[in-house]
């Protein structure tokens, strides 16, 4: 690699472990690299450059000093602008909250700190996580690395370019309705969605809803590893990290690194669309084409899907309800400074009956179960991350695929929400490029519980596919961010849509 910035989190690790890397050194990498590409793309949006510097200083002279180091000690990580950072500006993506300076880091920021990594800034997101296309009013649209004109989907979108371009090894993310996964498709990295509960959060309005979940994102999967290990805990605040009395449940070694995998021994169910997602013709084929090129390693490959069956519906009601419960008063107090797809919402919610509430309940849990008894006889399965190639950041959301309309603003992920309402872990590897020259990304979901278990199989899959052009992780040109206008300039930058 050219820079220190462009090392793996893994290496930079490692390096800095035995005094071949500045931690100073690689902030500074990171910090000039974010200063060189970021008005190309706008990821990077609120700074924290004297303190990250300050803390490298420090994590250098205890490196020095043989200190014991954390696992994360003297790694830059941008954390997405819906998790709560000390002493630094966490807007949620809205003007009700352009200013707004919090006294003291989330939980789980606390712990990556306390694992030794080195918070250089906040990331990008859509207001309140809502749309999946990274834009607002407050720090404007975040546009992909390999053409800023286009979507870098969201709404951990701004982490996901941040990777992409370089500016830093690891990121925060969070993922509803494919939060992680969607944007790590789109830009070329690897996002993973937990098992609800595995990274605890405080912050969950619906404590007991398994639909939004923290978790990592980062470029290679033993970097993804790396960071989920930092991000594990027991914390009782959180009802859904479930614990035995006395006992650790959550332990970051667990965590750590994939395991071998022989995928010659793995059943795997490959499915463009999970039977129901809308999914774009070219992205099917391409697709097929992807794992054409592989599949043949499997022990078993067979062309199947879980039933998902009312996943639509339960989606749709279960999210509204969601977004009712944390949105309703700033919609009724402040109309005017809340987007449209957060009144989109609280308006559909409150349509919904407790009938409508029981049966969407009904519909997910029905699912689950199929799923359960799918899982029993495949260990993973494949399917496209997302269902389209990246489409102009100024269409609000894709109204249509394939000349067919879409049910909802965020229909265009069905892919992602499928796997939210199961409560399976999935994650997004990037698999080459569409016919478009735009990044796609493999998603691959595990079962019941098996985080550790679908990232090893990522991990062997991401080896095997490194050697061939067609399936390695794409990189965007960094000289051209370079020398490309800000997207500032843009019409449109501004603004919700």
């Amino acid at each position: 690699m050219s820079e220190p910035c462009d090392l793996t989190a893994v290496e930079a690790r490692t390096r800095i472990g035995r005094k071949q890397l500045s931690p100073v050194e690689l902030a500074e990498s990171c910090i000039a690299r974010i200063e060189a590409v970021d008005p190309a793309v706008n990821a990077m949006v609120a700074r924290d450059f004297d303190r990250a510097r300050a803390t490298a200083r420090a994590a250098e002279a205890a490196v020095m000093r043989g200190d014991a180091l954390g696992p994360l000690h003297g790694l830059p990580v941008g954390i997405k602008d819906l998790n709560v950072t000390g002493g630094l500006r966490t807007t949620w993506g809205s003007p009700i909250f352009r200013d707004h300076v919090p006294a003291q880091d989330e939980a789980m920021v606390a712990n990556l700190r306390a694992a030794g990594a080195i918070v250089l800034g906040k990331t990008n997101t859509p207001e309140w996580g809502a749309g999946a296309n990274t834009r607002n009013a407050v720090y404007g649209a975040t546009g992909n690395p390999f053409d800023p004109t286009k979507s870098a989907a969201g709404s951990s979108g701004g982490s996901a370019v941040a990777l992409a371009t370089g500016q830093v090894p690891i990121c925060s993310g969070s993922d509803t309705g494919g939060s992680l996964r969607n944007p790590a498709a789109f830009c070329g990295i690897v996002g993973f969605r937990p098992t609800p509960g595995l990274v605890p959060s405080e912050t969950r309005g619906l404590g007991w809803s398994g639909l939004p979940v923290q978790g990592p994102m980062a470029r290679t999967v033993a970097d993804t590893c790396l960071l989920l290990s930092a991000m594990v805990s027991d914390d009782a605040r959180d009802p859904l990290a479930t614990t035995i009395h006395g006992r650790q449940v959550r332990r970051a070694e667990d965590f750590a690194r994939p395991d071998p995998v022989d995928l010659s021994r793995l059943r795997v169910a490959l499915t463009p669309d999970l039977g129901f997602a809308p999914t774009e013709r070219q992205i099917a084929g391409v697709f097929a084409e992807k794992t054409g090129l592989f599949r043949h390693v499997f022990g078993h490959a067979a062309d199947a899907t879980p039933d998902c069956t009312g996943a639509d519906e339960a989606f749709e009601v279960l999210r509204a309800i969601g977004f009712l419960t944390a949105h309703l008063d700033r919609v009724r107090t402040r109309p005017a400074d809340v987007g449209p797809n957060v009144r989109a919402n609280v308006e559909e919610g409150l349509r919904y009956t407790a009938e409508d509430v029981a049966r969407a309940s009904v519909l997910q849990t029905q699912m689950y179960r199929r799923w359960q008894d799918f899982f029993a006889t495949t260990d993973v399965v494949i399917t496209p991350s997302i269902t389209l190639s990246p489409r102009p950041w100024t269409e609000l959301y894709p109204a249509e695929i394939d000349g067919k309309p879409t049910r909802t603003y965020f229909h265009w992920l069905a892919l992602a929400y499928a796997v939210t309402l199961a409560g399976h872990p999935a994650v997004s590897l990037p698999v080459g490029l569409d016919l478009n020259g735009m990044p796609f990304g493999l998603q691959i979901i595990g079962p019941r519980g098996g985080d550790h278990y679908v990232l090893s199989v990522a991990a062997a899959l991401e080896t095997l596919l490194a050697g061939d052009p067609r399936t390695a992780r794409p990189v965007p040109d960094i000289g051209k961010l370079k020398a490309a206008p800000p997207i500032s300039t843009m019409p449109s930058f501004m603004g919700f849509d």
